[in-house]
């Protein structure tokens, strides 16, 4: 699959895998200096880049686990959905979970892209679902006896 990229700076890095299994590419970071996200906050951090995603598929933004474990930084949103009709900036709502000042270097990788298929559906109003075992069994319903 080919998936169209227009860097909307001269700075922007185009997403890059880790390894040839990698189901994640590394979104950078594209800032003119180094920014800094307090404690407990949350700035945009752009990547200087749109996509082109294919009809059918969207595109998910999750966090790097490295930059998440080590520096206590992920996106705001847990992740991303960036819908194929969108052709705006790819930009990564990044918060600090940390007690400390966290700083974020340009070009430096700060989240990760994974393109996904979806399937459109249609929802139906009913009075009446099919029963199953779980029934209406809800959080943790399914574990210890």
């Amino acid at each position: 699959m080919i998936i169209k990229v227009k860097k909307i700076s001269g700075t922007a890095v185009l997403p890059s895998r880790g390894s040839t299994s990698a189901a994640g590419y590394d979104l950078y970071a594209d800032l003119p200096e180094k920014v800094g996200i307090a404690p407990h906050e949350t700035k945009m951090i752009g990547t200087g880049l749109s996509m082109e995603i294919p009809e059918g598929y969207f595109g998910a933004i999750f966090a790097r686990s490295g930059l998440a474990a080590k520096e206590s930084l992920r996106p705001a949103n847990c992740v991303g959905v960036v819908d194929p009709d969108y052709r705006g900036q790819f930009t990564v709502a990044l918060h600090n979970d940390g007690e400390t000042v966290r700083y974020v270097e340009p070009g430096e990788r700060i989240a990760q892209l994974v393109v996904i298929p979806y399937l459109p559906v249609e929802f139906e109003e009913t009075q009446e679902l099919n029963e199953t075992a779980r029934g209406c069994g809800g959080f943790g319903s399914t574990g210890k006896q």
